[in-house]
């Protein structure tokens, strides 16, 4: 069905309403003619349409919001028309089901639509705009064919202790009043990295390396940033990243675009979960997609409100650009994206998934090791469910509660334990439980004789 020639916005007396229904049928139902996701990937070479699905949809948001502007009192005063003899609109005639809605009235027909909690608000893309599961699936399959094609992955980025860190101005003033200084020294310095923001009496300061960084992954991957503080604040420093507009465009997910209270998720993504890896500093909002995550050091550069640890600015620190955790992780992207796309380039996409990539590359890292843990875990508490020995069999160790000839670590907080004895007297290792901590974050296996990695001789008989 043409949505042009059915639609009630169909006006012999307004061409505008011809260019609302084209435009988003164009970007509605176009997806549905693409091939399956499980085509082969050699198939992707034939018919292939001149714009990346990016561009298209860029281009088509522009035009349809232009067209909705324009056309936004005429469909309701056409539905208010259409329901003036009825209390219920007819619109389940019209075009059941509805595809989407636009400040309560459906995309398709203009007729109001009901609250239904099958749609998702996609807020970001355009405010009071929603689309229904099976249209955002239409999507991601359209978007999922133009990526394999130019051989691109998505990323997902966190803002803060992430790629950033911001603070109130009244409490950088009150710890470390030397940056609002900086700020205001440097603020005609291009390559200035530390930002006043007046208008939302923030102090932002941008981790070392993020511009670099950026750029190398925009060549690999589609961008968004997905942020639990709010819209304003997020499209703030935003700007600060991507002055331009090249890397995300529009794809700014903030707090008010969450389906779930206090959790990220991938339903208001515009692609395949397979395809999907995430950068953020905390675990506990993704508990939905935690194999697509890659768990980022924190950046802590301004004092934290209730901590006693110094951070870098109190310290008169930074991260090095070359060695900072950006730098580390751009590794392990490239890699997968590598590892992604080298694998069996005729395969059928069904065989791929980036999350069991992320999985092999991480396993590599401690493999070969087998850990006994000492007073690291509580008595009456179950070992395997502590952070720690699940994060060491992440990273491919075998752990273990007994002592043997196998053994290669002894994990300890105590110098003094029977365990802590064996290793010594059999030559193992005996290493700080941040030996395991380093190793996730640094995606490689530190040397063992680190100075942060000593155990020292303390007693606590509360652990074992």
């Amino acid at each position: 069905m043409s949505l042009v020639a059915d639609s009630p916005l169909h006006s012999s007396s307004s061409s505008g309403g011809d260019d609302f229904a084209a435009s988003l049928e164009t970007l509605l139902d176009s997806a549905s003619c693409e091939n399956s996701p499980d085509d082969d990937h050699a198939d992707l070479d034939e018919e292939e349409e001149e714009d990346s699905l990016e561009r298209r949809i860029k281009r088509r948001r522009v035009e349809v919001t232009q067209v909705l502007e324009k056309q936004e009192s005429m469909i309701i005063e056409r539905t208010q028309e259409n329901i003036g003899s009825s209390s219920k609109p007819a619109s389940d005639d019209i075009c059941p089901p509805h595809p989407g809605s636009y400040k309560g009235l459906c995309t398709r027909c203009g007729q109001l639509v009901e609250d239904d909690t099958s749609r998702v608000k996609l807020g970001y893309v355009h405010e009071d705009f929603t689309l229904s599961s099976s249209e955002i699936e239409k999507l991601r399959k359209s978007n999922l064919k133009d990526l394999l094609r130019d051989k691109k992955l998505i990323l997902i980025l966190d803002l803060d202790h992430t790629l950033l860190n911001s603070a109130e101005l009244r409490e950088v003033s009150a710890k470390v009043p030397y940056l609002l200084e900086l700020a205001d020294s440097t603020k005609d310095d291009p390559n200035r990295s530390i930002f006043k923001l007046d208008r939302i009496s923030m102090l932002t300061k941008l981790r070392p390396f993020v511009h670099t960084f950026l750029q190398e992954v925009s060549s690999m991957f589609e961008l968004y940033v997905y942020t639990m503080a709010e819209k304003a604040y997020a499209h703030e420093v935003v700007k600060l990243l991507d002055p331009e507009g090249v890397y995300f465009d529009s794809k700014v997910i903030s707090q008010g675009d969450c389906t779930v209270p206090l959790q990220k998720g991938l339903d208001v993504v515009l692609g395949d979960e397979r395809l999907v890896l995430i950068l953020d500093d905390t675990e506990a909002v993704w508990t939905r997609h935690a194999e697509n995550l890659i768990t980022m050091e924190r950046y802590y550069f301004f004092p934290q409100r209730g901590s006693n640890a110094k951070s870098l600015s109190e310290s008169g620190e930074d991260e090095r650009e070359s060695e900072g955790a950006l730098a580390t992780i751009l590794k392990v992207l490239k890699r997968a994206h590598q590892m992604f796309f080298d694998q069996d380039h005729d395969a059928k996409f069904s065989s791929k998934d980036v999350r069991q990539v992320l999985k092999m590359i991480r396993r590599e890292i401690l493999q070969g090791c087998k850990i006994v843990f000492s007073r690291v875990m509580k008595l009456d508490t179950n070992a395997s469910d502590h952070p720690t020995w699940k994060m060491a069999q992440k990273l491919g160790a075998v752990c273990s509660n007994d002592l043997d000839s196998s053994v290669t670590h002894v994990v300890s907080l105590d110098k003094g334990t029977h365990k802590s004895h064996w290793a010594r007297q059999n030559r193992r290792f005996l290493v700080h439980p941040r030996w395991v901590e380093a190793a996730y974050y640094l995606w490689r296996r530190p040397k063992e004789d680190g100075e942060l990695f000593q155990v020292e001789d303390t007693v606590n008989n509360i652990q074992k």
